[in-house]
């Protein structure tokens, strides 16, 4: 397990792995994995084989933002809709988790629980975090709320990925 940022950007061998288990089976193309604020971000990830397995990372939301944003950094992005308790200010600070994914053939190895849970705590302990929200694809949420987050809001489409679920989960300072 790799923890690094922010203020380092992400290498050739992590954005692989983002694109090829979160964009290339939608039929994104290649860059569509790449974020804006990547330099900005905690990165969380785990080489198996050598090759990166999984992957994930978490950003603040800034205390003036709902957490609506560009799904990426390329163009023709898709417009992710706010976190309705962020709507009406409050609770900070708050992160957010995306990118979170893990190759198919390295699933139900508990890596991505070590990958999320790392991301929590530097979280934490990087930015003072006190929640964090994340939008989960449907078929992912038995997976985040094994790990204590919760569905807020109603589902949603993003265009070209397919239906979401917002979920928010609070942090114990002591993690």
């Amino acid at each position: 397990m790799t923890t690094f940022g922010p203020a380092e950007t992400p290498f050739e061998e992590y954005y692989r792995c983002r694109f090829d288990v979160l964009r290339k089976p939608i039929g994104f193309p290649r860059g569509s994995e790449i974020l804006a604020d990547d330099d900005q971000a905690l990165h969380s990830y785990i080489k198996l084989e050598n090759v990166v397995v999984a992957v994930g990372r978490a950003h603040v939301i800034p205390n003036d933002s709902d957490g609506s944003q560009a799904d990426h950094a390329g163009p023709g992005a898709a417009q992710c809709p706010p976190f309705g308790p962020l709507v009406e200010g409050g609770p900070r600070p708050a992160i957010q988790i995306r990118q979170m994914g893990t190759r198919t053939e390295f699933q139900r190895r508990g890596l991505a629980s070590k990958v999320l849970s790392e991301l929590e705590l530097g979280a934490v302990e990087s930015f003072g975090a006190k929640v964090g929200f994340l939008q989960a694809r449907i078929n992912a949420i038995p997976f985040y709320k094994s790990q204590g987050w919760e569905l807020i809001d109603e589902p949603y489409e993003i265009k070209g990925i397919g239906p979401h679920r917002s979920m928010m989960k609070r942090f114990s300072q002591k993690q």
